[in-house]
């Protein structure tokens, strides 16, 4: 980013001034950042690609087949052992009490007359579960599933699949950019619809900052775009619901909260650009091939973009309950540029920034400026280096990513308050962000 971007990059911050901690969001070491995989957007891939850590999933299997490297998931005897032998003893338990109550009855009242067998497996002892009540996340998914889609892309060094979701009723599909890239360069996309139906599809437009990007299925129509809500209003603790095709298996519904909000996240680990957003953090499953898809609302509207998870180690972890996606409002006014065909534009404040530490050596209070630009907006609005910028309007800023993923909210022009620190006394200006000109849009 112009702004706050990694140390590698040609416009990044300065080095540090204070000794500064393992960095807690690190990218897989063949990417080139450092090593540690915090978040995983990809499949591994295939033995003899070119990269091995950035691809998808490097096998490119028919949609609907579960591909067989994905290991079903397998019993755990010990469990399964112990949950028969609880079911066992119930049934024991009931065979006494049931023996033992009817002998008993029959004594007394003398009654010879023979009683029918029952049993389970007759037809008409079968419950019909047609008339129960249909739960909230059973309607959600009815409701989103028609307008989530299968994304498998094939480019020159690889192969993979996603998700994606239905934005027009002529086939526009909005995804992560990390998801097609590999079919950018006379690659090939094909969409899966829930209907069974598949068709080709060709790149709109991509956003590699905001790991973004709009593809068309050609020869579409009357299909179900997904209804988009808004990310202004969540809560912390909001029941949400994710759908995608995890490893290859479409139309895989799971549920969860809202964990926290605003946590700064790499938005891919595209070849070309990287960087942050001010991610929707989720304990509902997501797992490589969520990427893309929709996390909902109870209501069914999307309030995000599913994009990368937190895992505990190697480059095919699953879920650990720490799921991030990209705001819905974010994820629009991309998603509008892109099929406008325009270049989106990205907010900036014109600075190089810096983790601010405690004197302790690992306690981050805030972004500390290394340098403005001149004619920027933060020079326009008196910023210096040495100034710690520790608020954009409400949002707390903790660290120079933090900083990256709350501008990356906002649009070119809109007015913010910053609130910074100059020699330990608090100070607030306000800011009209600048654009960075605009990224490649396709």
């Amino acid at each position: 980013m112009n702004d706050e971007s990694r140390p590698s990059d040609p416009m990044g911050p300065a080095p540090q001034s204070a000794p500064q901690p393992t960095p807690t969001y690190a990218a897989p070491s063949s990417t080139g950042y450092p090593a540690g995989s915090a978040y995983t957007h990809r499949y591994g891939s295939a033995a003899g690609t070119a990269q091995d850590s950035p691809s998808e999933h490097t096998q490119a299997y028919p949609f609907g087949f579960t591909p067989q490297s994905v290991t079903p998931p397998q019993k755990k005897r010990r469990g399964g052992g112990f949950a028969a032998a609880v079911v066992t003893g119930a049934l024991v338990a009931g065979l006494v009490g049931g023996v033992g109550g009817a002998a008993g009855y029959n004594a007394l009242n003398d009654d010879s007359t023979p009683t029918s067998t029952q049993s389970s497996l007759d037809p008409a002892s079968n419950a019909s579960t047609s008339s129960l009540p249909e739960g909230q996340i059973e309607k959600v998914a009815q409701t989103v599933l028609p307008s989530t889609v299968q994304l498998n892309v094939k480019g020159s060094q690889a192969s993979g699949s996603g998700t994606g979701i239905i934005i027009s009723s002529d086939g526009e599909i909005l995804t992560n950019n990390h998801v097609v890239e590999a079919a950018a360069d006379g690659g090939e996309i094909t969409v899966s619809f829930s209907d069974g139906s598949i068709a080709r599809a060709s790149i709109v437009g991509r956003d590699p900052v905001t790991d973004l990007a709009v593809v068309k299925a050609e020869g579409k129509s009357g299909l179900k775009p997904a209804t988009l809500g808004s990310s202004a209003d969540l809560r912390v603790g909001q029941e949400v619901i994710a759908i995608g095709s995890p490893y290859g298996l479409e139309s895989t519904v799971t549920s969860g909260i809202i964990s926290a909000l605003n946590r700064p996240v790499q938005a891919g680990e595209s070849a070309e650009t990287s960087n942050v957003f001010p991610a929707i953090q989720t304990d509902a499953a997501i797992n490589p091939g969520n990427s893309g898809g929709p996390l909902v609302d109870a209501n069914g509207a999307v309030i995000g973009i599913n994009s990368a998870i937190r895992t505990s180690g190697g480059s095919e972890s699953g879920s650990i309950g720490l799921g991030f996606a990209i705001p819905v409002d974010l994820a629009k006014n991309v998603a509008s540029q892109l099929v406008d065909g325009k270049t989106v534009e990205h907010a900036r404040i014109g600075v190089t920034v810096a983790d601010a530490v405690e004197s302790d050596g690992m306690t981050t209070i805030g972004a500390e400026v290394k340098s403005v630009t001149d004619g920027s907006a933060a020079g326009k609005a008196g910023l210096e280096a040495g100034d710690v910028i520790v608020r954009i309007d409400d949002q707390a800023i903790a660290s120079s990513d933090a900083l990256v993923a709350t501008i990356r909210g906002y649009q070119p022009g809109d007015k913010v308050k910053l609130t910074y620190t100059r020699g330990g006394e608090q100070k607030t200006t306000d800011v009209t962000l600048d654009s960075d000109g605009g990224s490649l849009g396709s």
